[in-house]
């Protein structure tokens, strides 16, 4: 089941969701994790950060990362019983920008939840850009499917291919 997952499935989980789990490498090599809050814009992820923040400088200063979101499964169910969160997981490039330059001007509408109007000037915005595949694990399988690792994995690329004609 889980072979059948598409991109489109994918995106669409990540467009749902809001919470994600950022990480990067200090320039000393050191490994950081952290949550954040974000929004999807098209193909992209969003997400507002303080200007002197550990991620804005170190995101910077690698333009790389790595991005799990947890997916919600059970319903009424996971209130009773111990059910994880499904979960998409990336590598990507980010870039950092200023809130106000021209590259985030066109989406800031649509960051306006992340972004309230007093940090509309002096915030960061790491554009996520996805690349290769998702990695998957419970996302369009069945909560019985969950408990198999070999049908609750899958990787589905982050593009869809181009069918040739």
């Amino acid at each position: 089941m889980a072979a059948r997952l598409t991109t489109e499935q994918v995106w669409q989980q990540l467009a749902k969701g809001s919470f994600a789990v950022l990480s990067h490498v200090t320039p000393a090599g050191e490994p950081r994790s952290s949550g954040v809050l974000y929004k999807t814009v098209g193909r992209r992820l969003y997400i507002a950060v303080a200007p002197d923040s550990w991620k804005a400088r170190h995101v910077a200063a690698s333009g790389r990362v790595a991005v799990t979101v947890p997916v919600r499964r059970g319903g009424l169910l996971s209130v009773v019983a111990p059910i994880p969160p499904a979960t998409v997981s990336f590598h990507a490039t980010a870039i950092v920008h200023p809130a106000d330059s021209p590259e985030v001007r066109s989406v800031l509408k649509e960051l306006a939840a992340l972004l309230p109007a007093e940090r509309r000037v002096s915030a960061r915005i790491l554009e996520v850009i996805p690349e290769g595949c998702f990695v998957t694990y419970g996302v369009g399988v069945s909560l019985t499917q969950m408990r198999d690792p070999a049908a609750a994995r899958a990787r589905v690329p982050v593009t869809q291919e181009k069918s040739a004609r």
